[in-house]
This record gives C-alpha cells, sequence and structure tokens, in this order.
C-alpha cells in the first residue's frame, strides 16, 4: 500500500544535475563509494525491492525518504542500468578502489623483475576486462569467443608493451624512466582491452533513443564516442597513482626511514598512496563525461548516415535535435 503521508519522490529524476561536471562528481562519488562493495546480496535485493515497490506505490507503510535513497544508492551501485541484473562485485565501479590500489601499488612496486611485470600486467588485464564487460552497454551482445579474443589480445598488448619498453629503458635511459613502463602499458591495453570486449558495439552499433528514452535506431559513430570516452575516462583515473607516485618514491627511497625499512614497507605504501588517489579519481573520471551520452542530429548525418535516413524514415521533417545512448563506465 502507497504510504499518504510520504512526499512522492521522482526516482526518475537524479538528485544533481548531471549536465554539469559538479553534478556528476556528486553522483558518482555517492555510487562508488568502496564501502557499497562490502553490501550483502540479500541487501542489494532488498533495495531493489523497495525501488520496485516504491514505483508501483507498494512500498511499506512508514518508508521515508532517507530509507528510499538508501535503497536507490544501492541499486545504482550494483545493478545494470540496461539489464537490472546484478552485476559482478569485482566488475562494479564501487570496487575500483580496493581493486585498483592492490593492481596499481603491485605494478608500480615490483616492475624491475620480468616475471612480476608479466605476472601482475596479466592481473591487471584480467581485472580491466572484467570491469568492461559488467560496465558495457549491454544492449549489445558479445559471444564467448570475441571475449576470449579480446582478453588474449588486451593481455598480449599489455605484456608486449611492459616488457619491450623495459628492454629498451633498461638500456638507453635512466632507472627513474623504468618506472613508468607500467603506465604506459596500461594506456596501451586499455585502447585495445576496451574496445575488443565491446566489439560488438563496435560492429553492429548501439541503440540510441530519443528524450523519452524510445528507441530509434542503431548507430556506430555512437559506439565509437562513448568507448572513446570510456577509454579516456579510464586513463585519467589511474594517471595521478602511475605517474606522480613513482616520482614521489623516488624522493622517498631516498630518506634514512625508507633506506632502513624500504624493503618491508614499500609495497604497502605505494598499495596504499594508490588507493587514496584512486578514492578521488574514480568519481572524478567517471563524471568527466555524462553516462547518458548525446549526439546531434546534425553531426549523425555527417558521421552515420545509414543511422540518420532510419531516423529521418521515422521521424520525417521533426527529426530529434538530439538523440541519447548509454556509453558505459
Amino acid at each position: 500500500m502507497s504510504n499518504p503521508e510520504m512526499e512522492r519522490v521522482d526516482l526518475n529524476q537524479p538528485i544533481w544535475d548531471l549536465n554539469t561536471f559538479r553534478g556528476r562528481l556528486q553522483y558518482y562519488t555517492w555510487i562508488t563509494n568502496p564501502l557499497l562493495s562490502l553490501q550483502s546480496e540479500s541487501a542489494l535485493f532488498s533495495a531493489r525491492d523497495l525501488i520496485q515497490k516504491y514505483r508501483a506505490k507498494e512500498e511499506p507503510r512508514g518508508t521515508t525518504v532517507t530509507q528510499l535513497r538508501r535503497a536507490q544508492q544501492l541499486y545504482l551501485s550494483a545493478f545494470h542500468p540496461d539489464t537490472g541484473e546484478l552485476q559482478n562485485v569485482i566488475g562494479r565501479m564501487s570496487f575500483q578502489v580496493p581493486g585498483g590500489m592492490i593492481l596499481i601499488g603491485a605494478m608500480i612496486t615490483f616492475y624491475r623483475s620480468n616475471t612480476a611485470v608479466i605476472f601482475w600486467q596479466w592481473a591487471n588485464q584480467s581485472f580491466n576486462a572484467l570491469v568492461n564487460y559488467t560496465n558495457r552497454n549491454a544492449a549489445a551482445d558479445i559471444s564467448k569467443k570475441q571475449l576470449g579474443f579480446a582478453y588474449a589480445t588486451a593481455t598480449t598488448s599489455a605484456l608486449v608493451t611492459a616488457l619491450g619498453l623495459k628492454a629498451v629503458l633498461a638500456r638507453r635511459a635512466a632507472p627513474m624512466l623504468q618506472r613508468f613502463v607500467p603506465f604506459v602499458a596500461v594506456c596501451a591495453a586499455n585502447m585495445v582491452n576496451i574496445p575488443l570486449m565491446r566489439q560488438s558495439e563496435l560492429i553492429d552499433g548501439v541503440v540510441v533513443t530519443d528524450e523519452d528514452n524510445n528507441n530509434v535506431t542503431k548507430s556506430k559513430y555512437a559506439s565509437v564516442k562513448g568507448i572513446s570516452q570510456v577509454v579516456f575516462s579510464r586513463i585519467v583515473i589511474c594517471a595521478p597513482s602511475m605517474v606522480l607516485l613513482p616520482i614521489l618514491m623516488e624522493k622517498m627511497e631516498k630518506t634514512v626511514f625508507m633506506l632502513r625499512y624500504g624493503r618491508f614497507v614499500n609495497a604497502p605504501l605505494q598499495i596504499l598512496l594508490s588507493g587514496m588517489s584512486l578514492l578521488l579519481m574514480v568519481p572524478v573520471g567517471c563524471s568527466l563525461f555524462n553516462q547518458r551520452c548525446s549526439i546531434s542530429a546534425d553531426k549523425l548525418k555527417i558521421l552515420d548516415s545509414k543511422a540518420y535516413e532510419e531516423v529521418q524514415t521515422k521521424y520525417g521533417e521533426n527529426i530529434p535535435q538530439n538523440l541519447y545512448f548509454n556509453k558505459g563506465l
């Protein structure tokens, strides 16, 4: 039964203005909170059930706005926006800080040994592959064969880049430059991993909708735009920890404390500092672009004529000025 004492909340309207960077930053800080990844499945499904009951005006009597917003936060952090399915916890953006801090901290700590480079680059690409698949535009299908090829190619590109640069720099560059090899390898792999994990979007296009979320057509240009933004955002997220930390550690390792205790605290310290960086950069990176990405009909006419023709056929002279799609995260 609907709660008559509670003022109705429009769950379709965002709490913050997602058309501004500040509004998106507030939103993604809210749903990428690492503590959300610790929630049990029962708590997440309870949150989903409350949201569904509220939409049907059947929420339990006495439900408060605070309880509803908490349920909304849990739901948005854990369920896919396209399918409504519960996401794998490791692939959720709320797990980016605990998962990323270990991987980044390890990659920039253990960069001297080829064995360590191979293991940690493989671990990082495995993590990235799961994150990319979890946060894809789920309207585009991808086969197990395509997934396997994407995973193998991205992992290989990261290893080739890391080991190749390491070998070249070991002979010709100062030791300081070798610290940046992991970052270059991660950038190269992201440019391969994300497009390949979402290759079906590039091949078939992604569904674009009008202002009222009515499906209009599929656009390959939309998929290129969305995936490009995701690649850039992911690089921005890891850049501070993988670029600034090596410089900081180069200086710290010369201190008396690090000379004495460095072998015990080096790795934990870099993991901790990586976590502090990611705590800020995950919501910042997600906020760079609106997840509900827009494309103008004029640009679609130039860059994706086939999709534009379908729009024109459907709307005639009343073509929407802007079309929208989920770019993923």
